[in-house]
């Protein structure tokens, strides 16, 4: 068919103005890697976070992922990471500890608290995420001993982590440069992991330094959250940004997670609530948090995920009840390697011995001056 000069010339000013427009897209464009037909249709359970940059996600974090258990100073979570993840859980925090040549996550000292190995625990992780294609999740480990990034290469490799994992193209990418959700989930590389110490991009570019990407506000409050610049490597005023919102109770002058206010500290509205501290970030910095690490996150019936849907300009809407609280002295997934099992299924409550040996660990650590938690 002859086509006309003119209608030519017409069809060339058209697709300029097409390109021009996608430039000056307020969207975040992804990698070269990414597939140029996008398949996701739903990310992160909407099909409206599809097209949202990574950086421009808000998610709800499990601070100490692995530490499970009740009647127990140094559990922070009732249920193990399966349920975590099935209920909206999108960042695993966890302690990284070396004993014996072995990665394994303890909570201050392996001697308080021993949530098992890395490897089982990503074991765990690798199962979820091949059962959730559609999802993009993030891990957040502290790097206790200093470890090179190259141990846990070989754990991640073991689990097969590896090949999901997104290996950013440098070693820090300011918050409007990641790519979108949809993006990650087409590549395969839907996981994320960031290292809080000794990570090294040239050797596992992979694992991520997380203070060069994202900035913390203060942890183990006992009184008031705010919003200020704890911890970072990087300019805060580009780097996303993590709220830590998980408030403690001295416990021999030392900090320890207290359930007792969870309903609270986790509600969408009222004092020293997550949705007021959310506001509070917001409306300082002019943008929305990306992460939120919280204790207990079932305490208030879902409301650490409704704080997160409004910010991301979705409907929290659950297709199944999220799980329900577990009063203390009651029974549940404790530690030991039991953090990243399969299920929630219940063991019998910590003794009265084990509680008191707990706190006899907190004594001594303080005493010696080697108390931490993160």
């Amino acid at each position: 068919m002859f086509v006309s000069s003119k209608s030519r010339a017409q069809a060339a000013l058209i697709a300029t103005s097409v390109l021009l427009s996608a430039s000056s897209s307020s969207f975040v464009h992804a990698s070269p890697s990414e597939p140029l037909n996008r398949r996701a249709t739903t990310c992160n359970g909407s099909p409206d976070l599809c097209n949202r940059s990574f950086g421009n996600v808000t998610f709800v974090g499990a601070h100490d992922s692995y530490a499970v258990g009740i009647n127990n100073l140094a559990a922070n979570q009732d249920y193990n990471i399966t349920q975590q993840l099935n209920d909206g859980i999108r960042m695993l925090q966890m302690q990284a500890h070396n004993l014996n040549g072995v990665i394994q996550l303890c909570h201050t000292s392996c001697s308080l608290y021993n949530g098992g190995p890395l490897s089982t625990y990503l074991g765990t992780v690798k199962t979820w995420l091949d059962a959730n294609p559609n999802e993009v999740l993030s891990l957040l480990i502290v790097n206790s001993d200093d470890l090179p990034p190259t141990e846990y290469d070989t754990v991640f490799k073991g689990a097969g982590l590896d090949t999901m994992s997104y290996a950013p193209p440098s070693a820090s990418i300011p918050a409007t440069q990641w790519p979108t959700l949809g993006s990650l989930i087409d590549s395969g590389k839907r996981l994320l992991t960031f290292m809080d110490a000794s990570a090294d991009f040239t050797s596992v570019p992979y694992i991520i330094d997380e203070f060069t990407n994202i900035w913390e506000s203060p942890y183990d409050v006992t009184t008031t959250f705010d919003c200020s610049v704890n911890r970072t490597k990087g300019d805060s005023t580009t780097e996303m940004y993590l709220i830590n919102h998980f408030l403690d109770t001295l416990i021999l002058g030392q900090p320890a997670p207290d359930p007792s206010q969870a309903n609270q500290t986790n509600a969408v509205s009222g004092t020293n609530s997550l949705g007021a501290q959310f506001e509070l970030c917001a409306s300082q910095y002019g943008r929305n948090p990306n992460f939120m690490l919280v204790d207990f996150y079932e305490y208030g019936g879902g409301s650490v995920f409704e704080v997160a849907a409004t910010a991301n300009g979705v409907t929290y809407s659950p297709t199944t009840p999220i799980a329900t609280p577990i009063p203390q002295g009651g029974s549940s997934t404790t530690g030991s390697g039991t953090a990243g099992s399969g299920t929630p299924s219940p063991n019998s409550a910590v003794s009265m011995t084990t509680r008191w040996t707990t706190v006899w660990v907190l004594f001594s650590s303080a005493m010696l001056g080697a108390w931490y938690v993160v």
